[in-house]
């Protein structure tokens, strides 16, 4: 039977808590990270299309309203 010490079982358990911790903070950071990512792509593209509509190129405005749809889907919002 493989028996270990409370100071042994202490150590564990300690070591589990600071794995759950640095889970929940990488899973932060993660989403910080997505949410400048989103922040800085939206900027791009509606500056973009603020320039189609100031040059009335609709092309380039629904090309651009599209990707803007598809950001938005893929970030959830």
């Amino acid at each position: 039977m493989n028996e270990k010490s409370y100071t042994e079982l202490m150590k564990l358990g300690a070591m589990k808590r600071q794995r759950k911790e640095n889970f929940v903070q990488d899973l932060y950071i993660d989403m910080l990270l997505s949410e400048i990512q989103l922040g800085i792509e939206k900027e791009k593209l509606l500056k973009k299309i603020d320039c189609a509509i100031d040059h009335r190129d609709k092309k380039d405005f629904y090309h651009l309203s599209k990707q803007l749809i598809e950001i938005n889907k893929r970030f959830g919002t």
